[in-house]
């Protein structure tokens, strides 16, 4: 059987380069066995927030993957899950690849995000939600059509597809429009009334869209808000850009806002390990508590970057760089999105 590292060998030659209820505010009392937040701990930070979901216990050193994507091999395409036109991948994105990656990193447990190979052609994803129901969670893709299609597309997703988040690609929208027009806030709302996270993209820039999400949260309290990629946000060199992230740490006055420290080839301007992120992360960590912060490889395209492996090793070296504690790390590298998707994940 050959080994990840030979199939990557041959695989990158084809390569062109909460749900949970609302975190209580309330600092629990030591009482509360796995629950506690100590106060004197966390003095200089956020308070750890935790839910009564968490009495049932949390798998001691449990690794989620709270980003990464999957889709056909060029075969299963063939015969049975098309790509869509003009999005056809440039590198291998089976599950099968996936599973020997997360068993060789030691990860016990994903967020598949929909991906635009296949567009809002779900079949392939929700194949492997039904297969590997306590391995993977579902996060699907909003369609924004004028028509308003995309809302009961979106509620059958969840309600029978069993999807448990989906994502807001504004470069999908009409064009001219934006996330909060009538299309938009009827989906996210619909989100929040069906206790399904939504995740928001924002390639171009968070500052192209900071106003939309800050609408969204301000109008619809309800609906818990993931930020893909740090926002897209790159270690600050210039006021602009300090000015940005500044923005993105202001985010974390809603209470419902959480951010991925994920794809971090994507937002470090260093190569691996990514060193110039340490920083970054204690910022974040500081501002939104590691409670409000979860790990992503955005899997497939960290595999030719450094190796999905070495994505987590990288994380866990930034969080020692970071001087971040042991319980902070446990929140980063699976806490948090466990507690989000109200412990979805079903581990012995």
């Amino acid at each position: 059987m050959k080994t990840i590292m030979e199939r990557i060998g041959w695989r990158c030659i084809m390569a062109i380069k909460p749900w949970s209820l609302q975190p209580l505010a309330t600092e629990l009392t030591s009482t509360l066995v796995g629950l506690c937040c100590l106060k004197t701990k966390w003095a200089s930070r956020p308070s750890l927030r935790c839910t009564a979901q968490m009495a049932t216990g949390y798998p001691p050193k449990l690794i989620i993957d709270s980003h990464l994507h999957v889709w056909a091999s060029p075969q299963q395409a063939a015969e049975k899950y098309p790509y869509f036109p003009g999005q056809e991948p440039t590198l291998p994105g089976d599950v099968e690849f996936l599973l020997e990656c997360m068993g060789e990193a030691g990860v016990d447990g994903a967020l598949i995000v929909q991906p635009i190979n296949h567009k809002f052609d779900h079949s392939y994803v929700t194949s492997l939600l039904k297969q590997y129901p306590s391995k993977f969670v579902g996060c699907c893709l909003a369609n924004p059509a004028e028509d308003g299609t995309g809302i009961k597309q979106l509620e059958d997703l969840i309600s029978k597809d069993g999807y448990r988040a989906v994502r807001f690609n504004p470069y999908l929208w009409p064009s001219g429009q934006l996330m909060t027009n009538e299309v938009g806030k009827a989906m996210f709302a619909k989100a929040g009334e069906l206790r399904v996270p939504v995740g928001f993209m924002c390639m171009k820039g968070l500052h192209l869209h900071l106003s939309e999400i800050e609408q969204l949260c301000t109008e619809i309290p309800s609906t818990i808000v993931l930020l893909d990629h740090l926002g897209f946000c790159k270690p600050p060199l210039n006021d602009e850009e300090e000015q940005v992230f500044s923005k993105l740490l202001s985010l974390s006055r809603f209470p419902q806002v959480y951010v991925k420290f994920s794809a971090l080839f994507r937002v470090s301007r260093y190569p691996y390990p990514y060193e110039d992120l340490s920083s970054i992360l204690s910022r974040v960590v500081s501002s939104y508590g590691a409670n409000r912060v979860m790990w992503g490889s955005d899997f497939p395209f960290i595999v030719s970057e450094c190796g999905y492996k070495e994505a987590k090793e990288a994380v866990h070296q930034l969080i020692q760089q970071a001087a971040l504690s042991s319980s902070e790390s446990e929140w980063i590298m699976g806490r948090t999105v466990y507690q989000i998707f109200n412990s979805r994940w079903s581990f012995s």
